[in-house]
């Protein structure tokens, strides 16, 4: 993520992205009585695949955040070609959705450690997933959230389109 994250002279939608530390504590303030949704993703190239699931997942609550996977992350859940476009440019491509709250990232494999100390109360992921199998399913549950799964529209991938690029 970009070194200087809402220091407060960010402007436009980039006022959306935030360190995980900074958005925890600034939900701790702004959260109250509002349901806070929580997906998660690389969204390397942006597709209406991932325009669905975000638009599914904004109408499921009140606050979406979208955690991305750092750079290195996604090289080793994707491989060494991936990702396409930087952690940086990723997350200003998805705070300029209007969907979308707020935009933080994560370094780890998963985004387990991070939905734990956000607390979503709706964890949602696209339609590949089985809801017992979303990490992080089990504790938004723990604590009276749930788990959704927005259905995948036909053919549209990353992968898809990385493979007709070349």
């Amino acid at each position: 993520m970009p070194k200087k994250k809402n220091s407060g002279s960010a402007s436009g939608s980039a006022q959306k992205i935030y360190l995980r530390d900074k958005l925890r504590t600034f939900l701790s303030r702004r959260r109250r009585g509002k349901k806070v949704v929580f997906t998660n993703g690389c969204f390397d190239l942006l597709h209406p695949g991932h325009i669905q699931t975000l638009e599914g997942a904004k109408a499921k609550g009140d606050i979406l955040i979208v955690a991305l996977n750092e750079d290195e992350s996604v090289r080793r859940l994707k491989g060494p070609t991936r990702p396409v476009n930087s952690v940086e440019d990723r997350a200003r491509v998805m705070a300029a959705l209007e969907c979308v709250d707020f935009v933080t990232s994560f370094c780890e494999d998963t985004p387990l450690e991070l939905i734990e100390q956000l607390r979503p109360d709706i964890l949602v992921k696209g339609g590949d997933y089985d809801p017992d199998q979303v990490v992080g399913a089990r504790e938004v549950r723990s604590w009276g959230g749930r788990v959704a799964v927005i259905p995948l529209v036909p053919s549209k991938s990353t992968t898809a389109i990385l493979a007709a690029i070349r």
